[in-house]
């Protein structure tokens, strides 16, 4: 999901971010016996609760894998439900160590911020959806002008909405509401006629509504939403072990590694698989992290590989059914692609 206007983040956060950043958060977090993660309040799929408060997606599987690599638990997080609005001076002043939060990687974020991104876990794009029943013949978003859109403020889904119309000469209303479950409800309820927000978030909030199937999700991709978790600047070895980790989902998916097999892949004569399952002589790409040799394998029995957390959150085997897309591996026709573990 889209990220707040860089000028509305104060100078007092920006402060706050360079002092949290100092700690070595790996020692904060292993001393704590927990890693705080802050995810979605509620968005199907990606970071949702229960009726227990347990948390499940597709985001609060990267908090689980982290928490695998480091205890060989990924039970060990604590999770911190964020807004739009607040999760940004959440991971600033060190409530949290780590968002996975649907957030888009942006150029800003990286700067002014003083955040880094560890990678893009998920490559999407501002989207609309409409009520086909309230407003039908309508197959494309050129032909919705005039119409009334629901929007979450504090997001560059502002921007974007902005200069769609504008670049298409088209007139909207724009209906703004701070807080995600708003817009969900005034779209619900009828208050406007379109709900612009990414896509694959599009696809969740349509099976929280009264009628899912009377509702349609555009064509349209409007701009580049790659998304993935972040962590505060100036903290390199805890940057480095929530990239690396991300990555070995992924190269995990492209050498077969399972949640089901990863055991028997242990012996696996294949030097790659070696390498990275923490089977090859005096190895210590895990010790250079500051992780045990077998954190890759703790990480797939933890969660399973990339494709096995996009499949059961949001793909062809959860409610969501997303196709993977660009989301692909690059063997596969999409450009899901990490660097080699050697």
């Amino acid at each position: 999901m889209k990220h707040i206007a860089t000028g509305i983040i104060s100078a007092a956060i920006l402060s706050i971010a360079a002092t949290a950043a100092s700690a070595a958060t790996l020692d904060d977090v292993k001393a704590r016996g927990t890693l705080k993660c802050g995810v979605n309040t509620g968005l199907a799929g990606f970071a949702a609760p229960n009726d227990k408060g347990e948390y499940s997606g597709f985001d609060v599987d990267y908090c689980r894998a982290v928490a695998a690599a480091i205890f060989n638990d990924p039970n060990k997080v604590e999770y911190t439900p964020t807004s739009a609005k607040d999760r940004f001076e959440l991971l600033a002043n060190g409530s949290i160590d780590l968002l996975a939060r649907n957030s888009t990687w942006t150029l800003s974020r990286d700067s002014s911020l003083k955040f880094n991104f560890t990678g893009i876990n998920y490559y999407d794009g501002q989207g609309f959806m409409i009520n086909a029943k309230k407003i039908p013949g309508v197959n494309s978003a050129l032909q919705l002008s005039g119409a009334a859109v629901c929007v979450q403020t504090g997001t560059t889904t502002e921007l974007n909405l902005a200069d769609y119309f504008k670049a298409n000469n088209l007139q909207y209303n724009p209906v703004v509401f701070e807080k995600l479950e708003e817009v969900n409800a005034a779209y619900d309820s009828g208050r406007c006629d379109v709900y612009t927000t990414d896509q694959s978030g599009l696809y969740a909030i349509r099976l929280s509504l009264t009628a899912p199937d009377d509702h349609v999700v555009l064509p349209e991709i409007i701009s580049k939403e790659p998304l993935g978790p972040l962590v505060r600047q100036g903290d390199d070895q805890w940057f480095d072990i929530v990239k690396w980790v991300g990555f070995a989902l992924v190269d995990a998916e492209e050498l077969g590694i399972t949640q089901a097999n990863v055991e028997e892949m242990k012996g696996s004569a294949n030097p790659e698989i070696k390498r990275m399952l923490g089977g090859e002589a005096n190895s210590k790409f895990g010790t250079d992290l500051g992780l045990s040799e077998d954190w890759v394998v703790n990480i797939v029995k933890g969660v399973g590989n990339y494709g096995e957390i996009f499949e059961r959150n949001i793909g062809a085997g959860s409610p969501l059914k997303i196709a993977r897309g660009l989301n692909a591996l690059w063997t596969k026709g999409g450009i899901q692609y990490a660097p080699p573990i050697r």
